[in-house]
């Protein structure tokens, strides 16, 4: 199971990727558990819940120049013991010639046949 759960997890943030580049808001929430958890990496805001996600995502997705977020899974680690895995990466947004990036984790869980975010936290470090 742990090598066809990393390669789940994988192709599920590879989804989340792709709806963040074409500002897919329907996509995204498939991928988020109904209670998902994001801390966002600059101010530490908690974004608690799909719905509050959903619409975060949507402010964003109504900018003018809306920031591309691009997420590189480097592991992920599934649980032996529990249907949960924690996926560690580097990620990056791209607004115009503004670039942000960072570190984050995403813990995932199996969710009937899907793997679904249920936390993610995000640090600034450049």
């Amino acid at each position: 199971m742990n090598a066809s759960a990393d390669i789940a997890i994988r192709l599920r943030r590879a989804e989340f990727n792709r709806a963040l580049a074409t500002t897919d808001l329907a996509a995204i929430g498939p991928l988020l558990a109904i209670d998902a958890i994001l801390v966002t990496g600059s101010d530490s805001a908690i974004i608690a819940g799909r719905k509050a996600q959903l619409l975060a995502w949507k402010r964003e997705f109504a900018a003018a120049s809306p920031t591309i977020y691009t997420r590189t899974p480097e592991s992920v680690i599934v649980s032996a013991v529990e249907p949960v895995a924690m996926e560690h990466g580097h990620w990056q947004g791209v607004t115009g010639d503004l670039r942000v990036s960072g570190t984050y984790s995403a813990k995932w869980r199996l969710i009937g046949a899907q793997w679904v975010i249920v936390a993610e936290i995000f640090v600034t470090l450049a």
